[in-house]
């Protein structure tokens, strides 16, 4: 066990022409919530569209097109540039983020079915049915997919035809999103554990105690693993030494939904304390925080020098990286649960009405 955690070390670094977007819910395999690139200074609004129903997950955004899941049970597909409606692909409601991979969208709904869709046309390539809800987004790996549900399973299948490699059954649902790293993914869920996993065969490598169940996708960094936990805590946890690192709790102790933002520095993440924390990485003492009017389980996202992030209180909200100073406040009329994507110069991101907004700089 030793020696295969110390082979995840030595691949945490993932560096794929296919991560050059955002393609994935935290934008990368390592589920790290940070951009390649800065974004204008000042954000405004391109073009917004009305779903039928509340847009509860990140957008996926490929190229020139942007993919959206919605509770109406419509997977989306837009212009970037335009917002001018591509195609719509029908299913049952959409709580988990759009995943896509080689011309191909992977997304999971409520009723547990999982579903490959090509990009291009909007026509259903595969499906495969889970026995649970899905929450999680899709990750990618040596040619297959892999996903959460709530049937505490997670899932590896053939990413061509939709058959199942393997499956790991936990002992409750698994709402996050996996993290892949080398030939490792990692799991945390409601079982209050922390799970690697090697790909090629689904053996399990190490389970690592966390004290409380995770409704969080968990993100890594080097030898470091971060989640917060429905029992109020945000957590690094060493592989190397297979324990828990660090814990925060906030002064207000509130569960952590939102899913933290990772850089060399700081870990940032929302809470339902209505608060964004930015903690130290090498310590989890309190770097900065700032205050909303509203929970915040929309996971924050850097990008540059600046980190964007909504609240129930229905803004979206620019602040300071290094200070947590506002820099700006974007009202979007209802709440936002929903986290942002980032790519090619643009924000989008959905509210629980059902809006869609890209932001950008109008020229």
């Amino acid at each position: 066990m030793k020696n295969a955690l110390a082979a995840i070390l030595t691949l945490s670094i993932v560096t794929s022409a296919i991560f050059a977007d955002w393609p994935l819910f935290r934008g990368n395999a390592l589920q790290s919530g940070v951009a390649k690139e800065a974004l204008p200074d000042k954000l405004e609004i391109l073009w917004k569209f009305k779903a039928g129903d509340s847009i509860e997950s990140a957008a996926a955004i490929d190229k020139d097109t942007v993919y959206v899941a919605s509770e109406d049970g419509n997977l989306y597909a837009f212009d970037l540039l335009k917002g001018t409606e591509k195609w719509k692909y029908k299913a049952a409601g959409f709580k988990a983020p759009p995943s896509v991979l080689n011309g191909v969208v992977y997304a999971g709904d409520e009723e547990g079915m999982f579903h490959a869709v090509d990009a291009v046309k909007g026509t259903k390539l595969w499906s495969f049915e889970s026995q649970g809800e899905i929450t999680s987004g899709a990750n990618f790996a040596d040619g297959r997919v892999l996903f959460g549900s709530h049937d505490s399973t997670l899932y590896c299948l053939d990413i061509k035809k939709g058959e199942l490699a393997w499956k790991v059954k936990t002992e409750g649902p698994v709402n996050g999103s996996p993290v892949v790293t080398g030939k490792y993914t990692f799991m945390a869920g409601c079982d209050s554990n922390l799970h690697v996993i090697d790909i090629k065969d689904g053996k399990k490598v190490a389970a690592i105690e966390l004290g409380g169940q995770c409704g969080a996708t968990a993100a890594v960094l080097g030898e470091k693993v971060y989640v917060g936990t429905m029992t109020n805590q945000m957590l690094e946890i060493d592989l190397t030494k297979k324990d828990i690192a660090w814990s925060y709790e906030a002064e207000k102790p509130q569960p952590f939904y939102a899913s933290a933002a990772v850089t060399e520095k700081l870990v940032i993440v929302g809470g339902r304390d209505r608060l964004i924390h930015a903690l130290k990485r090498d310590n989890g003492e309190v770097a900065w925080t700032f205050t909303t009017k509203g929970r915040v389980d929309s996971s924050p996202v850097v990008a540059g020098k600046r980190v964007y992030v909504g609240s129930t209180d229905n803004h979206l909200y620019v602040l300071d990286l290094e200070k947590g100073d506002l820099v700006q406040k974007i009202e979007l009329n209802r709440g936002i649960v929903a986290s942002p994507a980032v790519a090619h110069g643009r924000l989008v991101i959905g509210t629980t009405d059902g809006w869609i907004y890209c932001l950008g700089e109008k020229k």
